[in-house]
């Protein structure tokens, strides 16, 4: 599928469309924030893929499907926007999460907003619907699960695999935020890796998250979503001026896994 939008009547897909607005709408919107970014990684799931069925039976049927979100939905889109380094550095240590880690969260919240917006004018523009998702607090507060999961819809995509710590691993690690939304462009699904990225999974090697996990939400073979969440209103209470901070994050910062896949990297130096 090709749509012609340049003078030179070149066929740009719309697949190279939505990750050129992504990678120069984070780039330019960093300009005007405290909080700074590395580039994008984005990846694209069939609607029609039965793990999307797999996901609700799993989490209850207040888990909704993108037809439910869009009729003729035909594809997800899902990006993952990771921090510099220095934000997961400055969250490293300390009982409560760091300021910059709390405004990294406020922000990049306010980018994908705004970021979702502008692909939706953009897929309107080249004829096509689309549905936006919100970043974040779309789940009930008494079982905390959310009626859309970007970790998991990110693992449907190919954009990485679930860590020990229940976070998205990606080529670029897991210190960042997600974004996705759902449209009725047909985009060529991203294939799904077939190899793990988490180092507990693959060889048994690192607990590195269970260790910087002081609060004991997260064990080898449990995490408690509950003590997890007290933790994080605890951090929303101290830095409710900046915004909506309900985070906590010390399970992936400044581990073998917060900017790389470190299992490629294992395998790579094995070679």
């Amino acid at each position: 599928m090709g749509i012609d939008l340049s003078e030179n009547r070149t066929i740009v897909s719309v697949e190279e469309i939505i990750k050129k607005l992504i990678y120069s709408f984070v780039r330019y919107y960093s300009k005007s924030t405290l909080t700074k970014w590395r580039k994008p990684l984005v990846a694209f799931a069939d609607a029609d893929d039965p793990l999307f069925l797999e996901l609700k039976r799993a989490v209850g049927p207040n888990h909704v499907l993108p037809q439910e979100l869009l009729e003729d939905a035909e594809t997800v889109i899902v990006y993952f926007i990771p921090f510099v380094k220095e934000i997961a550095y400055s969250n490293s240590n300390g009982e409560y999460a760091s300021r910059e880690w709390a405004l990294a969260y406020i922000e990049t919240n306010r980018l994908i907003v705004r970021l979702n917006k502008a692909l939706a004018r953009k897929l309107e523009k080249l004829g096509y619907k689309s549905k936006t998702l919100p970043p974040t607090h779309n789940f009930d507060e008494k079982t905390l699960v959310s009626d859309w999961s970007h970790k998991h819809v990110a693992y449907i995509a190919g954009l990485g695999k679930f860590g020990l710590h229940k976070m998205i691993i990606t080529e670029k690690g897991c210190c960042g935020r997600l974004g996705s939304l759902v449209t009725n462009a047909e985009i060529k699904p991203t294939p799904r890796p077939n190899m793990e990225y988490c180092l507990y999974f693959y060889d048994k090697s690192c607990k590195a998250c269970v260790d910087k996990c002081r609060f004991g939400a997260l064990t080898l073979n449990f995490f408690d979503r509950f003590k997890c969440y007290e933790i994080c209103l605890r951090n929303f209470r101290r830095y409710r001026r900046l915004g909506l901070a309900g985070v906590c994050g010390k399970c992936v910062c400044v581990v073998p896994c917060s900017f790389k896949n470190p299992v490629k990297q294992l395998k790579d130096g094995q070679t």
